[in-house]
């Protein structure tokens, strides 16, 4: 036995060496070997000391205490009633009594879905279908798991499940374009970033949700065409077009309203919600106490931000918050409100960084929960008992991420040491995490821990994607940061070849997003455009440029004044920051200043034409995917977050299409022609202007294909043109 296991290790070990040192291909670098394992899916249970996770036909029990599989949920090889092969996803009731099993899924737009939902329920180990009715969006157990509401064709439906699973219907208005119950319009789920929009009562005999009423929001229709993967048969003889409600900046959007029903007496109210007529409801929530309803309103420049406590049968409604800031409050604030008995956590960057505060349900501070010197990340939650919160934060400088615990005296405990990004999951009862950590050359290792930071068992430390590594010529990973001409302190990373010589002189390819708030520089394995490991800047090395991403204004974890410096003025300073990296570039020994190109995706494509449009002409080329070129064309609730209304401000002027006279270098547009988001009318009016303007121009459509520009072959044909264009005008 140890013969073989020696004769077998040297087999390895000669492969390997073998292998070492040939460069990554192509199809290799966006394929997605490079990410590596993780333990995803993770479902804390409510004992705190298990979590639950699917295969797709069993759910299996985990402990917290040693990752191990302690048991089994639920198995479908062994279930009664309703016979299914298999499930994408599932949802637990609350204690844990039900399952839903998520079967049968269609992507409707970026958060939201329809699918057929089955009941499996755990004391009798029966599984049977949520409705026979069609398919169901949204379904949410009541805090009993007796009752299960859900959206379907924009009415909201009840299942008792006491009573032989019986089914109602509590609206009756819903209509596609006309009015949503339940679910939020297309803005609101791309840009409030949620697909549901209504909630149970914590003693289950309420419900409550936004209305949209969005009438009178302008339709944009989309050619839908045959096509390939997928084909669309009934578009062979004549395409369809595709209509869809979408309010673009200064124009009208959903009308809201609060609604409650009382599922005893079934009486429907609405909230007396002290409103602007073209205000915003970005969430509603249920407290833990019955009929306390909290719901949260923006104006329209998204500037205030109130909290209010209504009763869900009176209608009565109390202002308990006022967030307020002369440029916008920071979409964190509602994101990951969180309430907890009679408290609620509120992050607020008021005092110039992101941070944490503690509130009552009465609307008193009762304490800042963190002074951190750098932006609090994200919240995992609070232990009641050691009246302890727990959350991530930036450690050091702005690329970097940990876990730490701060608890109610002020006391801070940072509980990862390894320097790069960190994330977590903990337990219901907060005892334990689930920490992932990685950085720019570290895979991602995932360890299980005490709330203390204390490590009990590594679960997964990817030494296999190690190994592949290890057989490829990688690049020289490097983080760097340098001053501007205007005294602006940036941050980036480079990737060189892995055979670099300073002696030579190198084209660069530099890739950025720069959207408000964004983060392009982190030290993370997750770094890079296109799978983890930077594999796509990876193979650009191997063909011998050198790989640059630098975070210019306006990009996120530097406080808010650097965040929101670019307010009104969308473009302008992003694009002279991307000019002056390049100019950086330019004078370091080994950069060929005359061979730099610049290149992104949506912002990141608007960014790329501002920067090659900016005036000092230092980018010889540049691929923009799917860019915003008027912010004129884009939605509401984004584009005027950070412009105001066209009708409002100037700064809309300064845009991709008015900067092309001052275009420099040869272009290459991308764009698809289902993008639901940017939609291509911006490539068609953008392109229409450097045809008016003698500037010449190549450009890339993809049927049928949103705005991640995917599907069957078409991600590697994009890539390929990307790369293509670089190799032919950079080389």
């Amino acid at each position: 036995m140890k013969k073989t296991s020696f004769s077998i290790l040297a087999l390895l070990i000669i492969f390997l060496s073998a292998q070492a040192g040939k460069d990554i291909d192509f199809r290799t670098a966006i394929s997605g070997v490079f990410w590596g394992d993780g333990i995803y899916g993770v479902k804390p249970l409510k004992d705190g000391e298990t979590y639950a996770r699917s295969n797709g036909t069993r759910i299996l029990r985990y402990s917290f205490k040693t990752g191990q599989e302690v048991g089994t949920i639920m198995d479908l090889a062994n279930v009664k009633g309703t016979s299914l092969h298999s499930f994408s996803d599932f949802i637990m009731a609350p204690d844990e009594s039900r399952i839903l099993l998520q079967t049968n899924t269609k992507s409707i737009y970026r958060h939201s879905k329809t699918a057929e939902y089955y009941i499996y329920t755990v004391s009798n180990n029966t599984l049977e279908p949520l409705s026979k009715n069609g398919p169901q969006q949204e379904p949410l157990f009541s805090p009993d798991g007796n009752q299960v509401a859900f959206v379907r064709d924009n009415n909201l439906f009840l299942v008792k499940l006491l009573y032989n699973n019986s089914e109602s219907q509590i609206t009756e208005d819903g209509k596609f374009n006309y009015v949503l119950n339940g679910i939020p319009d297309w803005v609101y789920e791309e840009e409030f970033t949620y697909s549901r929009a209504f909630d149970f009562s914590a003693d289950g005999t309420m419900l409550a949700w936004v209305r949209f009423d969005e009438t009178e929001v302008p339709l944009y229709e989309m050619q839908m065409f045959k096509g390939l993967s997928p084909e669309h048969k009934e578009n062979a003889a004549y395409p369809h077009d595709y209509c869809y409600k979408y309010p673009v900046a200064g124009e009208q959007n959903s009308k809201v309203k609060v609604l409650t029903y009382d599922i005893k007496s079934h009486v429907t109210r609405q909230m007396a919600l002290p409103l602007d007529s073209d205000g915003y409801i970005p969430r509603i929530k249920f407290t833990d106490t019955p009929d306390q309803l909290a719901i949260v309103t923006l104006n329209r420049h998204q500037s205030v931000m109130n909290i209010y406590i209504g009763n869900a049968r009176s209608t009565v409604c109390k202002l308990i918050l006022s967030e307020q800031d002369d440029r916008y409050v920071k979409e964190t604030a509602y994101e990951h409100l969180r309430f907890f008995g009679n408290n609620f956590i509120l992050q607020s960057d008021r005092s110039g960084k992101n941070q944490l505060y503690w509130y009552s349900t009465t609307g008193q501070l009762i304490r800042q929960i963190t002074n951190q010197p750098m932006e609090v990340c994200d919240f995992y939650g609070v232990d009641p008992q050691r009246r302890t919160f727990y959350y991530s934060a930036k450690d050091g400088d702005p690329t970097r991420t940990a876990i730490f615990s701060s608890d109610l005296s002020g006391k801070t405990l940072k509980l990862t040491d390894q320097v790069g990004t960190n994330t977590a999951v903990f337990s219901s009862t907060m005892q334990y995490f689930i920490n992932t950590y990685s950085n720019l050359t570290t895979p991602p290792v995932t360890t299980l821990r005490t709330s203390t930071g204390k490590i009990i068992k590594t679960l997964i430390d990817n030494s296999e994607l190690r190994q592949r590594v290890a057989t490829y010529n990688m690049p020289i990973k490097e983080m760097f940061t340098f001053t501007t001409s205007e005294g602006v302190k940036l941050y980036g990373w480079m990737m060189k070849p892995a055979d670099f010589n300073p002696a030579k002189k190198y084209p660069v390819i530099m890739h950025q997003y720069q959207g408000p708030g964004s983060q392009s520089v982190v030290d993370t394995w997750s770094a890079g455009s296109n799978g983890a490991g930077g594999a796509y800047e990876a193979y650009l090395c191997s063909q011998g440029f050198i790989c640059v991403t630098v975070d210019g204004r306006g990009t996120g974890g530097r406080g808010s004044d650097f965040e929101k410096c670019t307010y009104l003025h969308l473009g302008q300073l992003e694009s002279k920051d991307q000019v002056e990296a390049a100019i950086w570039l330019g004078k370091q020994s080994y950069i060929d200043k005359d061979n730099i190109g610049i290149w992104g995706w949506s912002y990141g494509g608007f960014n790329t034409l501002m920067s090659m449009s900016e005036g000092r002409g230092v980018f010889k080329c540049g691929v923009a995917v799917a860019p915003p070129t008027s912010w004129r064309f884009y939605d509401t609730v984004y584009t005027e977050r950070y412009m105001r209304t066209p009708q409002e401000n100037s700064g809309y002027d300064d845009n991709a299409i008015t900067r092309v006279p001052q275009l420099h270098g040869k272009l290459l547009v991308c764009h698809g022609l289902a993008d639901d988001n940017v939609h291509v009318r911006n490539t068609y009016e953008y392109t229409e202007a450097l045809v008016q303007a003698d500037k010449q121009f190549e450009m890339q459509l993809y049927t049928n294909r949103n705005h991640s520009i995917y599907g069957g072959n078409t991600r590697i044909h994009l890539f390929t043109r990307i790369t293509d264009f670089f190799l032919a005008n950079l080389k």
